[in-house]
């Protein structure tokens, strides 16, 4: 049977509900990794008019997000958290160069927190990552690329870290 959109959202909430936690979000992420490998599933998320970020479930239980995110060219993004909330990144087409980074110092009120970059991997399709609350990383793209991702809550309402990445 072919996975829908809403076969994921339960099956990501039934696993949410009995652990938002860091093990509970590897399940999940092992759920989404599962559904990468569905093509006809991930193209169902897309087209070529997709925006760069567009929420295609939000639970109304739990509050958290399953997203298709449309990269259409280069970019490379500065390092960031996700607040107090936690993201799962699942590569759903091309690659992303992602860095994990580790807080140097404090800041204070008004300053950017200084941080280094700790490890580099490359995400290719099927690859899924968990980023919990606090954790710091950034991705770079060379090229067109698709991510399904999900959200602990839509971050677009979500204060974040400002970082300031130090020169290796």
């Amino acid at each position: 049977m072919p996975l829908t959109l809403q076969t994921l959202a339960v099956r990501i909430r039934e696993t949410l509900q009995h652990g938002n936690d860091p093990a509970g979000r590897e399940q999940a992420a092992a759920i989404l990794r599962d559904a990468l490998q569905d093509r006809a599933f991930v193209q169902s998320l897309f087209d070529d008019r997709s925006p760069e970020r567009k929420v295609v479930y939000q639970d109304p239980q739990l509050g958290f997000c399953i997203l298709a995110h449309r990269y259409t060219d280069a970019r490379q993004g500065g390092p960031h958290d996700h607040g107090p909330s936690w993201a799962i990144y699942g590569q759903a087409e091309g690659e992303t160069v992602m860095s994990d980074w580790q807080r140097v110092d404090g800041a204070a009120a008004g300053e950017r927190v200084r941080v280094r970059k700790l490890r580099e991997y490359t995400m290719r399709p099927g690859d899924v990552r968990v980023y919990n609350e606090g954790d710091i990383h950034a991705p770079g793209r060379s090229g067109p690329t698709r991510l399904v991702r999900i959200e602990g809550v839509n971050l677009e309402t979500v204060a974040r870290g400002s970082y300031q990445a130090l020169r290796e």
